[in-house]
């Protein structure tokens, strides 16, 4: 049965989720139609274009994403904290960026305006501080707007994405990261690229390409930077004390240990021979008490096994509860995912 998104989103619980939009009437976001002969290739850019402009509007972060020749996946984070410090000529600032609002533009130019007007400039402002933290107005506005640009492309009218969006809650870190992996590996698993660093427009590519500039000292060619890396969510400094998993501002992992593991994993995938895991493996994914025998597997099939909520079996069980279910759908995968809760470190 579908579910309200607004039974399906709970940032006290997670401010972590994962985000997919389909096409729909054999439409090609891009990639080559062999059907009509068309390449819609240039397509990608409109959405890490997008991505990018959006991020700097929404207090909303993007953790990872792929585009594919017909959908895409988007991993974001929902920053609370950062729009409660913005003013209300903020909050009307970067919504005139989306929209124009002709009694909001003038509050901030100055002009007299009626208690009446104050009081519906006020109520606005405040609807309008809720959108800019609001998932669903992020996809929206992503998703019109491509939508729009696609169809006076293709000369029709209609709909152009397949229903509404689809959103998975992403309840710790091991569900983070394996949806991150998940997304990040999406081109090596439909055989589009080989290594990361082929593959086109993923998040991963721009922070593997500008993790080599830095190690090199280097600065990237404008060709290799189709999405600013300053517009995706940075990960964790070594070193530094690491916040609650629901209140941090950085991603809790270093960039090169994430690098690693992704890079690892991509590379098992393509060949599909697992072998020994490397010794500098383990300990990430004992760190986030991830069962190293399954890894792969639950990254190779992640959407498969899991449907609105990922985390390990407690947490969803206990979802379950509250929703007055017997169970929701990934338990079972969960403890595919996840150690044993017996082998699991004491922190």
């Amino acid at each position: 049965m579908t579910r309200a998104r607004q039974d399906q989103v709970d940032i006290a619980a997670t401010p972590y989720y994962h985000c997919i939009a389909r096409c729909v009437r054999r439409a090609f976001l891009c990639g080559e139609d062999a059907f009509s002969g068309k390449n819609y290739e240039h397509r990608k850019g409109w959405i890490t274009e997008r991505i990018q402009e959006l991020t700097s509007i929404f207090s909303i972060d993007v953790a990872a994403y792929a585009v594919l020749s017909n959908h895409f996946h988007v991993v974001v984070h929902v920053d609370t904290d950062r729009i409660a410090q913005w003013s209300d000529q903020e909050i009307i600032a970067r919504w005139g960026q989306l929209f124009h609002q002709s009694l909001a533009a003038s509050y901030t130019a100055g002009a007299k305006l009626s208690p009446a007007e104050r009081q519906a400039v006020s109520e606005k402002v405040a609807t309008w501080r809720s959108h800019l933290q609001d998932i669903s107005w992020f996809m929206r506005c992503l998703n019109e707007w491509v939508a729009r640009k696609a169809n006076q492309e293709d000369r029709c009218k209609g709909r152009f994405w397949e229903g509404r969006f689809k959103s998975q809650a992403l309840l710790d870190e091991g569900a983070l990261f394996a949806c991150m992996a998940y997304v990040d590996l999406n081109p090596i698993r439909a055989g589009i690229a080989k290594t990361i660093l082929t593959s086109e427009h993923t998040s991963v590519q721009q922070r593997a390409k500008a993790y080599q500039h830095a190690l090199a000292k280097r600065k990237p060619a404008k060709k290799d930077k189709p999405l600013d890396v300053s517009a995706l969510m940075p990960f964790h400094v070594a070193n530094q004390e690491p916040e609650s998993f629901t209140q941090q501002n950085t991603l809790p992992m270093t960039l090169g240990d994430y690098l690693d593991l992704v890079d690892w994993t991509g590379r098992v995938i393509r060949h599909d021979k697992k072998g020994a895991i490397p010794a500098n493996i383990s300990p990430i994914l004992a760190q986030l008490h991830l069962n190293e025998k399954h890894w792969i597997t639950s990254v190779k099939h992640f959407n498969r096994k899991f449907f609105t909520v990922v985390g390990n079996a407690q947490r969803l069980q206990a979802i379950a509860a509250e929703m007055k279910q017997k169970w929701v759908k990934g338990i079972r995968g969960s403890l595919v995912l996840y150690q044993p809760v017996s082998t699991q470190p004491i922190v």
